[in-house]
């Protein structure tokens, strides 16, 4: 169980970090013109990120880590260095529209419109997996998908109105 727990530690710092990379971003983006939109949902989206981290904290004591699935999960991360290299300073939780500025369409943006969704969809259901938890996985990947449904259409529509300004 030593090793399970070590990966929880690890995402739960991981995660933590990531909070405070992105509040800084949003910070310097705001202090160069940036927007937010889509704030409504925003809480939404935090409480089920943390109900999941949470439960895992109180669910996964006496479960075995699956390597195989943990693996998988630890792969995933190359991913998320990608994404994060990628984005660099635009980087964020929350959807932050700097007007003028071109979409990113480096790295992973090359072929796909949402990675990090995609990513976090995957991560969302495979770290349950490494500790034997298919249910939970389930269950959250259904609270994200309800999630993402709104957060989506929030950025795109944020996409197409800021985009409709730069043309005019």
């Amino acid at each position: 169980m030593r090793l399970g727990l070590a990966l929880l530690i690890l995402v739960t710092l991981q995660r933590i970090c990531e909070l405070a990379w992105a509040r800084r971003n949003t910070r310097r983006l705001k202090a160069r013109g940036a927007v937010e939109v889509g704030a409504r949902h925003y809480g939404l989206i935090v409480f089920v990120h943390a109900a999941w981290l949470l439960g895992l904290w109180m669910l996964v004591w006496d479960h075995p880590l699956i390597l195989g699935w943990a693996g998988v999960y630890v792969a995933l991360q190359a991913a998320r260095i990608w994404i994060l290299a990628s984005l660099g300073d635009r980087w964020t939780t929350r959807i932050i529209v700097l007007p003028k500025a071109p979409l990113v369409r480096t790295g992973p943006y090359r072929f796909v419109s949402h990675p990090n969704y995609l990513l976090v969809v995957a991560e969302i259901a495979v770290l349950p997996l490494a500790y034997g938890l298919p249910g939970y996985a389930v269950l959250f990947s259904l609270m994200n998908a309800a999630v993402l449904r709104i957060r989506i259409r929030a950025e795109m529509q944020a996409f197409e109105r800021f985009s409709a300004l730069q043309t005019t």
